[in-house]
Parts: structure tokens; C-alpha cells; sequence
């Protein structure tokens, strides 16, 4: 049981201010994230997104009488690598028990969960925000089976049930309440989900509901003791679980504010109204009768499996970050917006092979993730393949264009969606850097003696050096090269 000795101390920059005073606001976030795995938790029925109404049951899911449940091995493989993934205590020895309730769509009337000895113990999940990092603790993760799915808009008078998710495979990921503001909330979200699909152990579709978030929310007086917490279920997006969570702040904050108390309930998000409303009453553990499952033995994990899966851990988000930035010489900012997505640091060190790192880093951050962003799309839709980014810098490192027309190159390049290399369109479009230095000092002799009281200006203030480089690079279409322009400015005009 959490207790406010057990908590992430008060942050008062966080503090909402309410009519009558600040409150502080307490989140922990319960992330359902699917299995990535092609069978069912306790039972070979498949597992996919598209299939037909009921066509993915087995009689185990479906629960007819005779039917034992088989715990998948694999699925218990990708639990395991979640826990070493997020530095959490792998428990040896773990337990499955059924969860008592009646609805519809949950065919034997309790769900297999772990409520008393979960398959992964503490961790925890370093999270960056703008000006900021915390630190997330993670209390536990266990394994349990998805319900099916309850459809009421077929017909106006009966509900139809879709028994396809129920028996997949689900790991529950419960914070600490370590969240202050709703910010702080989708961060966690957002860099829990990356470091899953790192892993591949869930791939963090969220449209498909493959990963969502129960937010428990409560607010309190600083320094008092913790208030009773709401819950919003099954929310599957960011913008959703911020505008969820800032909501229900400021609906206890009200009532609270007006005498009133807080219900322990849980509670539904509607997006169209950007409110949350009542669902239930909160249910605690004792109303669901927990008992050990008869049907399926105490789990014991061998540590030396726990070493084989630690020893084929893929590299981390966080490891992967500080790498780029040691090996790249990149800075942490940059870093971060590679490898929040897996495809997109590929593509970079792809690029960035034999090149230099900052340069690429420049561009794929600021040129194409730009482009991608506006057209919707991201880094696995990009017309671009990496040789094309390394290719564009190749050509600015060697003088082959400068800079400049580089920002024309691309866009070249992003018109066309990669069927020209950048060299190619160089030569189609004419566009490689002038090197003829006597037309060059033509050209600045003559900018010199039409503008000699300019030139007079740049031996006392040497920045006005600027304007005669900018008119130069005017002259020549941009194809000259600064570097060169500079220097020959330089020796005219007598700047050192």
C-alpha cells in the first residue's frame, strides 16, 4: 500500500492554483501494453488485428467445460525482457490467480491475472522533460488475459460479443504515484511505449488499443495527507490522457473547494466533450475474491534463462542516447529526438556513416522529420533513403555546393521522393558551387569600388564584413563558397 512516506516528495512549481489555495496533484499510471506474440497467453489461438468476428478462439478462450489453460512460454520470455528493460527485480518464483467478476465478453467469469505474486518486482523509468529529469518508479508488472470485446451498435436491442482479444496476452505496468502534472504523465507514457517497442515486446499501436493507460488521479493540500484517488480507463492517447488528466484535477479541486468530498470511482473519458464522467463505484481487491488459479502451477524462472535474456537485450533508449552523444558529439536535445523512435536512430547512424555526424544529425532532424511532420508521415514513410541525406552532406563537406544550395538540393530531393540522387540532381539542375576565383574577384573588386565607403566602415567595425559576403553569395546565385568569399573579403579589405 502506498503512503505518503512512499511518494516522490512535493514539487511547488507543479502546485495548481485553486480558488481558495494551491493543491498538488498526485498521478500513477496503469499501462495495459499486448504481448507481442503470434499466440494467446494460455492457448495456440492466434493473435492479430483485422480477423473476423470470433475467428481467433479457441475453446480455452471461449471456455468450455473441460478446457485447461497452457501458459505460453514465449509470452512469459517477453515479460521477463520487459522487467530487465525497465531494471526491475525479476521474481523467481511467481503466481497466477483468477479474478471474479461477470461481464459479457469474459466468457469463464474471471480473468488470470497476478495479483499477489507478480512476474516482475520494482524498477523504474528515467524520464526527460524540457528543463528536467525524474525518476518514475515502477511498483510491478505481471502477466494476465485480455477480455473480448462487447459491440452495441449492431443492433438497437441486443449486444454482440467478439471473443478474438480475449485469452491475448496483456502486461499490466503499474507506476508509483511519481507524477505531478499532466505533462510529467505523457512523458512517462511516451518513453514507457518507446522503450517497449525497443524491446519488441509490445508494438505500441495505441489506435488498435494495443496499449493504453488507467490514470489514478488525486489532489491534495501540500503537506497533507494523500486524497482519494479517481480512475480513468482505457485511455489510448496522448492528448487524450493530458486532457483527462488536467480535467479531473480541476473537477476534485471544485468539489473540494466547495465542501464537497471525493468518491473513489472509476471514470470514463469522453473525447468529444473533453470531460471524464462516472463509470463505477471503484471496486478494491477483496471484491473480486482473489484466489491462486487451480489450474495452473506456481511459476519458477531459472536465473540462468533470466541471464540469456539479459545477455540478448537489445541497446536501450537511455544507452543509446548517451551514446549519440559521445560517439556523435551531439547534444543531449538533438539525441533525444533520434532515438525517441527506433527507425529513426537507425536511419540517422545510417546516414551519418562516414560523415559528419553533426551535420546529418542537422539535417534529418531539421530538414526531414520537419517535411515528414508537416506531411503527416514519419520516418519508416520517408521518400528519402539515408544514402540520399548522406549523400546531400557529402556535397556540402567536400564544397560541391554550399550550404545554401543545399536548402535547394532538398527540396529538389523531396519534390522528386528520392528517384534522383543529390548528385545527380547537382548536375540537372546546374547547381554546383562557382570555383572560378577570378570571376570571383571581379566580382568583389568591383562590389568594393562601387561601395568604398562601406569598405572604409570594415576597418573599424569588422562585422560590417557581412553585408559584402551577402552580397557576393547574391551575385553568384549562392553558388559561390562562403569560406572562399570570406577569405578573399578578408585579404581586400584588410581584416585579419
Amino acid at each position: 500500500m502506498t503512503n505518503d512516506l512512499d511518494i516522490r516528495p512535493a514539487d511547488a512549481s507543479k502546485f495548481i492554483q485553486g480558488r481558495t489555495g494551491p493543491w498538488e496533484l498526485i498521478i500513477g499510471l496503469e499501462v495495459h501494453a499486448q504481448v507481442a506474440s503470434n499466440t494467446k497467453l494460455f492457448s495456440g489461438a492466434k493473435v492479430g488485428f483485422g480477423a473476423g468476428p470470433n475467428e481467433q478462439v479457441s475453446l480455452v478462450d471461449a471456455a468450455m467445460p473441460g478446457m485447461l489453460p497452457v501458459l505460453n512460454r514465449f509470452c512469459v520470455e517477453q515479460a521477463v525482457k520487459t522487467g530487465l528493460g525497465l531494471k526491475a527485480q525479476i521474481n523467481r518464483h511467481s503466481r497466477f490467480d483468477r479474478k471474479n467478476y461477470f461481464y459479457p465478453d469474459l466468457p469463464q467469469g474471471y480473468q488470470i491475472s497476478q495479483l499477489f505474486h507478480p512476474i516482475v518486482g520494482e524498477g523504474e523509468v528515467l524520464v526527460e522533460l524540457d528543463d528536467t529529469t525524474i525518476t518514475v518508479r515502477i511498483e510491478r508488472l505481471h502477466l494476465e488475459q485480455d477480455a473480448g470485446k462487447s459491440i452495441h451498435d449492431i443492433d438497437p436491442v441486443a449486444t454482440y460479443v467478439d471473443l478474438n482479444r480475449a485469452g491475448t496476452a496483456l502486461m499490466e505496468i503499474v507506476s508509483k504515484p511519481d507524477m505531478r502534472s499532466s505533462d510529467e504523465a505523457v512523458a512517462y507514457f511516451k518513453k514507457l511505449r518507446t522503450i517497449l517497442i525497443y524491446l519488441g515486446t509490445c508494438d505500441g499501436d495505441m489506435e488498435k488499443g494495443n496499449m493504453r493507460a488507467d490514470c489514478n488521479v488525486s489532489v491534495r493540500r501540500p503537506g497533507e495527507k494523500l486524497g482519494t484517488r479517481c480512475e480513468i480507463k482505457n485511455v489510448n492517447s496522448f492528448r487524450f490522457m493530458q486532457q483527462a488528466i488536467e480535467f479531473e484535477a480541476r473537477r476534485q479541486i471544485e468539489v473540494l473547494e466547495d465542501g464537497g468530498s471525493i468518491i473513489q470511482e472509476t471514470r470514463l473519458f469522453d473525447a468529444t466533450k473533453v470531460e471524464t464522467r462516472s463509470m463505477r463505484s471503484k471496486e478494491e481487491a477483496h471484491d473480486y475474491r482473489y484466489f491462486p488459479d487451480p489450474d495452473l502451477l506456481p511459476l519458477e524462472i531459472e536465473e540462468a534463462w533470466i541471464e540469456e535474456i539479459r545477455q540478448h537485450l537489445v541497446e536501450l533508449p537511455d544507452d543509446k542516447k548517451a551514446r549519440f552523444v559521445s560517439q556523435y558529439g551531439l547534444s543531449g536535445y538533438d539525441a533525444g529526438v533520434l532515438i525517441s523512435d527506433q527507425a529513426r536512430a537507425e536511419y540517422y547512424e545510417q546516414a551519418a556513416k562516414g560523415r559528419d555526424a553533426k551535420l546529418v544529425a542537422n539535417w534529418v532532424t531539421n530538414g526531414l522529420l520537419s517535411r515528414l511532420a508537416e506531411a503527416g508521415q514519419d520516418i519508416a514513410d520517408s521518400p528519402l533513403p539515408p544514402e540520399h541525406i548522406s549523400g546531400l552532406v557529402e556535397l556540402i563537406e567536400t564544397k560541391v555546393i554550399s550550404s545554401k544550395i543545399a536548402k535547394q538540393v532538398f527540396e529538389h530531393m523531396w519534390d522528386e521522393k528520392g528517384i534522383l540522387t543529390p548528385a545527380e540532381i547537382v548536375d540537372k539542375h546546374d547547381l554546383k558551387t562557382d570555383n572560378d576565383t577570378g570571376a570571383l574577384d571581379k566580382a568583389i573588386d568591383d562590389l568594393i569600388a562601387a561601395n568604398a565607403d562601406k569598405a572604409a566602415e570594415v576597418m573599424t567595425k569588422p562585422q560590417a564584413l557581412g553585408w559584402f559576403v551577402g552580397q557576393v553569395m547574391r551575385a553568384t546565385q549562392g553558388k559561390a563558397d562562403p569560406a572562399t568569399v570570406n577569405a578573399l573579403l578578408k585579404a581586400k579589405l584588410g581584416v585579419e
